[in-house]
């Protein structure tokens, strides 16, 4: 089987959709299948590397462009490499690809918190989402709780609907080493106590002013507070800054802005704890590794989180208080944490790549036989 991936869209820095293609491309190369990435100038060697085959081409960052080379050259594409199917990962899909196409849905939060998204950003994928649905042979999807999502408000038809779980790279998040950890520290100034971090995109669904404001609730008036630590890129949500400023008065408050990938899993494996209080995820890759690296994850029961924590990690309720609440008892109770340090690697082990890619060659399967 011949599979065209189309990897413009992916960022340069490597978050959540940018590591699921670059994991995913690897893992089906690894299972045998004949993958031609299409990808950006800059990551034809890192791509070439991993798969039969990387095709830079010309498809400009800015997303209109992007938009217009997909319409209109990646068909061109599509009848030079000549694939059996074309993998879009990113939601918008080619209006005549010429072949079967599976595309990958993240997530359902424009339909279900459309209040967390940008009036542009919000309309556009709402419409992408159900072109795909109504257009491509197969969606894959990271949860099932995406895909009760998708059929529930969108009215998705759940067997063009294939689950794939993300996977961590065990071998890659692990419990890091103390010199890891060390450096982590002298890189950020966080001195040599403890640190509850953070990990994610800085936008509204990812809840940070709830966390900060818990956070300065739980730990003003204490002499031996941790540090919180704030990681991710920036995203869209400008009250954050504000959030930070204000809560620096009582607390300390560190701000990484994005984390290169060799430094991530010192960050979580050396946290007292990892909070992830989303308001709704299609996944929740940071909570797959925190648990890999052995962090006592703290997370909220919205979305996708309970299928990727299970009973591994502790849950709160998504406002301030509770985050607060659960923040200070977790960190007050060291046998807890260990607790969940414990149980988080062993569940980890049942995410792999290979596991996502499986998954992913049954949906190619199922569109080439559709299409047949």
């Amino acid at each position: 089987m011949r599979v065209l991936v189309d990897a413009t869209a992916i960022p340069v820095h490597r978050g959540g959709v940018g590591r699921y293609v670059d994991e995913l491309t690897r893992a089906l190369a690894a299972a045998g299948i004949d993958v031609v990435v299409a990808c950006r100038p800059s990551d034809e060697s890192a791509f070439a590397a991993a798969v039969e085959r990387a095709v830079p081409v010309a498809a400009a960052r800015w997303r209109g462009s992007r938009l217009l080379w997909e319409q209109f050259r990646l068909p061109r594409l599509v009848r030079t490499v000549r694939p059996d199917v074309l993998h879009c990962p990113h939601y918008t899909i080619p209006r005549s690809p010429g072949v079967p196409v599976v595309v990958t849905i993240h997530d359902a939060t424009f339909f279900t918190r459309p209040d967390l998204h940008t009036w542009v950003k919000g309309p556009f994928f709402r419409r992408a989402t159900r072109i795909a649905l109504h257009r491509a042979a197969r969606c894959v999807v990271p949860s099932s709780a995406t895909a009760h999502a998708l059929v529930q408000r969108v009215g998705a038809d759940e067997r063009k609907l294939t689950v794939a779980h993300l996977g961590a790279d065990l071998s890659f998040f692990t419990a890091p080493a103390p010199e890891d950890v060390a450096k982590l520290r002298t890189a950020y100034d966080l001195g040599d106590g403890p640190f509850v971090a953070f990990l994610g995109t800085l936008e509204p669904r990812k809840n940070v002013p709830a966390l900060i404001e818990g956070f300065v609730a739980a730990f003003r008036d204490d002499e031996q507070a941790p540090t919180l630590v704030l990681a991710g890129g920036s995203g869209w949500d400008h009250s954050i800054a504000s959030a930070v400023e204000a809560a620096r008065k009582h607390v300390r408050v560190v701000s990484t802005a994005y984390l290169p990938l060799e430094q991530v899993p010192a960050l979580l494996g050396g946290a007292a704890v990892v909070v992830y209080p989303s308001l709704d995820e299609g996944f929740g890759l940071p909570v797959l590794e925190a648990m890999a690296c052995g962090a006592a994850v703290l997370t909220t029961r919205r979305g996708s989180l309970p299928e990727v924590g299970g009973d591994a990690v502790a849950y709160t309720e998504p406002d301030a208080a509770s985050i607060g609440a659960a923040l200070r008892s977790l960190v007050a109770d060291p046998d807890r944490r260990a607790e969940l340090s414990a149980a988080g690697p062993q569940r980890a082990r049942g995410f792999t790549w290979a596991a996502s890619a499986n998954a992913h060659i049954e949906a190619f399967e199922a569109a080439i036989g559709s299409d047949r």
